[in-house]
């Protein structure tokens, strides 16, 4: 750059000093004067173009220029070219981590100093019932107004985090925690813990399900034994058999509820599938129609249907147990002198199906979908009073499940229900195809 400039005064001295000896030393004076007087307009053009440039929208190309000036802009040029080439990369990262913040599972969401949303994902819109444009830049306190949510941003106590169930999704629940930083702006994660909690729940209703299951046996068996040592000498003998026939019961009934925990507890927390063998489905079904009429002991008319012959690939003990549970069911919930029917066939897609249906006391709509639930009953003293566990309907969803099968059910109250296992086609092997 001082090149150029000392080339430019020496350019005017070349000139102006011949000039001063062969005509005149005033003529070579003002001939000086001149060039560095066009030197000067020439700089203070170069500067007034440059600042309009600097005036001008982004990406507008430099002015043209020679000499010093070409050099400056040849420089601010280069400047420009890197500063573009790092503002296209931060911008490149900017996205990328929106990108990343927009697909994380938890809701992330940025406050300013006063509140206000400065950014939000789209999980957080989602948990929050927030859209992440219109809201923007408004007080989130005054989009989410509940009470315990308001008061624990207010509160400024974050060590620990929030549960949070919000009114604009009814049955949800968000772990809310709040981060600081920077000069007191905050970061506010969410995370759905609905089906966390939904397990919990679960959990604490297995155990004091379970806790009553066998506290009301266990009472019966103690006070019988109680009785029977206080009067031994005493207690007729009749009077003894029924006692020690009723206590047996009892502890049949915690020896089946335990058996039916074990095996829905093995079916519950993935244990390996068994192996799978292809058997008869319609020796299956009269083997279950056998211990059906055995339960009913003659109280009901048992049918049974199995007129197309295929069969099965699977387990053929967690299918019997299935269909085993249906059928005592069935048995279980229908008056003395009802019917019960079991069949198997062959549907038009190629799937299986086996039906349980009886005249029996039915069940309310409202019940339907719950009652597969782990001890779940319509009717809790009468199910006692039948010998149910409570567990038969869960254990049948879980086998099914493990088999690609699916339960259908259909009931009236004070008419009767009808229980439909559905095997895919895939597990049905006619007997032509063996």
């Amino acid at each position: 750059m001082w090149t150029a400039f000392a080339s430019s005064l020496l350019l005017i001295a070349a000139l102006a000093v011949p000039v001063g000896l062969f005509m005149s030393p005033l003529t070579g004076c003002l001939l000086a004067i001149g060039g560095l007087l066009w030197l000067m307009v020439r700089h203070y053009a170069g500067v007034a173009r440059l600042v309009r440039w600097t005036h001008a929208p982004v990406g507008t190309s430099l002015p043209q220029a020679l000499g010093l000036w070409d050099l400056v802009y040849s420089d601010i040029n280069r400047l420009v070219r890197l500063a573009s080439a790092e503002r296209a990369k931060l911008g490149a990262e900017l996205d990328r981590f929106r990108d990343a913040s927009q697909a994380m599972p938890d809701g992330v969401m940025y406050l300013s100093l006063t509140g206000a949303i400065e950014w939000i994902n789209r999980r957080a819109a989602e948990d929050l019932g927030l859209d992440p444009q219109r809201d923007r830049g408004a007080p989130i306190t005054n989009l989410v107004r509940q009470p315990d949510f308001v008061h624990y941003l207010e509160a400024g106590e974050y060590s620990e985090p929030f549960l949070f169930h919000p009114v604009r999704r009814r049955g949800a629940a968000l772990l809310v925690q709040v981060i600081t930083f920077g000069d007191g702006r905050r970061m506010i994660i969410s995370r759905d813990v609905t089906q966390i909690e939904k397990l919990e729940t679960m959990r604490r209703d297995f155990v004091a399900n379970v806790s009553h299951e066998l506290r009301t046996p266990l009472t019966v068996v103690s006070g019988f034994i109680e009785t029977v040592l206080d009067g031994l000498e005493d207690v007729p003998h009749e009077e003894l058999q029924r006692y020690l026939t009723m206590a047996h019961e009892q502890a049949a009934r915690m020896q089946r509820l335990i058996q039916d925990l074990l095996v829905l507890s093995a079916l519950e927390t993935g244990a390996p599938q068994p192996v799978e063998d292809v058997f008869d489905v319609a020796g299956l079904v009269r083997e279950v129609a056998r211990e059906t009429e055995a339960l009913s002991a003659g109280r009901h008319q048992v049918t049974v249907t199995a007129a197309d012959a295929c069969r099965i690939q699977g387990s053929a003990k967690e299918l019997h147990s299935a269909f085993a549970n249906l059928a005592s069911n069935a048995i279980r919930y229908t008056p003395s002198g009802g019917k019960v029917e079991l069949r198997w066939r062959v549907l038009d897609s190629g799937a299986g199906e086996f039906c349980v249906s009886d005249n029996g006391i039915g069940v309310a709509p409202e019940h339907i979908p719950r009652l597969t639930e782990r001890f779940y009953r319509v009717d809790r003293g009468r199910s006692r009073e039948t010998g149910g566990t409570g567990l038969g309907l869960a254990i049948v969803k879980h086998v099914l499940t493990r088999h690609q099968a699916e339960l259908k059910v259909t009931s009236e109250p004070g008419t009767g229900s009808c229980f439909c296992a559905v095997l895919p086609a895939r597990r049905v092997i006619p007997v032509a195809a063996r």
